[in-house]
Formats: structure tokens, C-alpha cells, sequence
């Protein structure tokens, strides 16, 4: 994995630290949804975009897989996921086959800034809450936008900064957030057509509710390293602070989002 790689994977994971990555599959043990919502991602596909056994997704940095799997299960279409981590994609191929989807799906461990320059002519691609890893917001649009047919869809998990809200007051992010004007306005010099915008504030489940068992989660798993490699543990003690300040950004701070985008034919 590249040194530029791996800072940005820890970035979007919030670890301090890529000593930390190495120790991520047993941290986020207990999750298998990581970061998108699979429902929304559902429901914006199912509202939107005509479907047919032929439909080809690809889901770059799939994690765990929970919305590969999901899409394959409930729409009959074929779906491509691809994560770096090795324990992730082992994890996905395993909850395919549980829910019968296993020719549906196919994982690959791997970096997507690579899979990128060789995927093409999909007809969704998905990019689930993995921040910087495409690098900065317009140069991440131009390799998802490359890598769908024209009047393909891409599906994107990020946040933004409301109106009167300054980057400091952000306790996560190690990188300049955009406004919703801002994120716009890349959106048209791309190419690309805003058809629609689900918010946190629409999901059903709260918000508070899912930080509290994460942290509980998270927290768990980090004692136990801690007790396992007691000399790692301010490595430890700050993924815990670092989860936690971006559970309250996303609680406080930031319009966290996700877009259905229709590249232009």
C-alpha cells in the first residue's frame, strides 16, 4: 500500500496515525455497515434509475460490504465492490453467500485510486463516506464520473458545511470541507446533474442512538488493545477521541448528505 495510500485511508477511518491501520479490521469488528447507509442507497437507486439484470454497479471502498450486498439481494443486479483491506473483503464475500447473493457479487481488496483508471462503463458507481481517498472534491468527481457509461448515476456519502458554520469549528475532518454552494458548483463544471438529496435529518434512526452504541463499540475493542499492546496506547486512546469527534460533528456540526448524481449524456 502507498504511504500516500495509506494517510488517506487513515484520514477517512479517523485514525491519527497509519500504525493504527493494521488494527482497524479488529477496532470495527462489531459494524458491518460502514459509513453509507444501505437503505438510502437502496431507495434513491430503486426511485431513480432503471434497473435490469444487467445493471452493473461498482462500490469503491465497499468496506465490509453491507451495501453490495444489500443491492444484490434486493434489486437482482450485479455489484462490484472493492476495499483495501483484505479482512473487509473476506468479511463481504462471506455476508454474500449468507444472503444467497453470491453470484451477484464480486470483492476485490484493493486500491481504488487504481481500480479507477481501469473500471469503466458502469452504470452506477458508489462512493461511500471515504472522504479524500479520490483525492481533493473535483478530482474525485472526474474518476467516478470516468468510470460509468454516459447518463450513468453516481451515488456519494459526504458532508458539508452549513451556513454559518467556519472549518474550525470541525472537530474531525483533517481536511477543508466544501459548503453545499460550493459542492454545486463542482457538481455542474463536472458534468454531472443533482437529481436528488438525502439528508441525516431523513433517516428514521437517530443519530444519537447510533453514536452511543458505536462508542460503546469502539471503545470495548480499544481496551482490549490496549490491553493486548499496552506501549500503543495513545495510538488507542486517539481513535476513540478522534470517533468520537466526528460522531459529533455529524450530531452537531456538519449537513452530512448523500447525492444521486447523473452524469450527462
Amino acid at each position: 500500500m502507498k504511504n500516500e495510500t495509506k494517510e488517506t485511508l487513515a484520514t477517512s477511518l479517523s485514525a491519527d496515525t497509519t500504525e493504527l491501520l493494521p488494527f482497524l479490521p479488529y477496532l470495527l469488528q462489531d459494524f458491518w455497515e460502514l459509513g453509507s447507509d444501505p437503505e438510502v442507497m437502496l431507495r434513491l437507486i430503486k426511485s431513480h434509475v432503471q434497473l435490469s439484470p444487467e445493471t452493473r454497479v461498482l462500490d469503491l471502498a465497499c468496506g465490509k460490504g453491507a451495501v453490495s450486498v444489500k443491492l444484490a439481494e434486493k434489486l437482482n443486479i450485479r455489484v462490484k465492490g472493492i476495499d483495501i483491506l483484505p479482512e473487509f473483503i473476506a468479511y463481504a464475500g462471506q455476508k454474500a453467500a449468507e444472503h444467497n447473493v453470491a453470484g451477484l457479487c464480486e470483492f476485490i481488496s484493493g486500491d481504488i485510486n487504481e481500480a479507477v483508471k481501469n473500471e469503466r462503463d458502469y452504470d452506477i458507481v458508489i462512493y461511500g463516506a471515504a472522504s479524500i481517498v479520490l483525492g481533493e472534491p473535483a478530482q474525485m468527481l472526474g474518476k467516478l464520473k470516468s468510470v460509468i457509461r454516459p447518463g450513468g448515476y453516481i451515488l456519494i456519502d459526504e458532508g458539508y458545511l452549513p451556513d454559518g458554520v467556519k472549518q474550525s469549528d470541525v472537530k474531525s475532518a483533517g481536511y477543508e470541507l466544501l459548503t453545499e454552494r460550493q459542492w454545486s458548483e463542482l457538481f455542474i463544471e463536472a458534468g454531472l446533474t443533482l437529481i436528488e438529496t438525502v439528508s441525516d435529518d431523513d433517516n428514521e434512526t437517530p443519530a444519537s442512538g447510533d453514536s452511543e452504541t458505536g462508542m460503546a463499540f469502539i471503545t470495548a475493542r480499544a481496551n482490549e488493545l490496549i490491553l493486548k499492546y499496552p506501549d500503543k496506547k495513545a495510538f488507542f486512546d486517539g481513535y476513540v477521541r478522534g470517533q468520537q469527534s466526528e460522531y459529533d460533528d455529524i450530531e452537531n456540526t456538519i449537513e452530512c448528505v448523500t447525492w444521486l448524481l447523473k452524469k450527462d449524456l
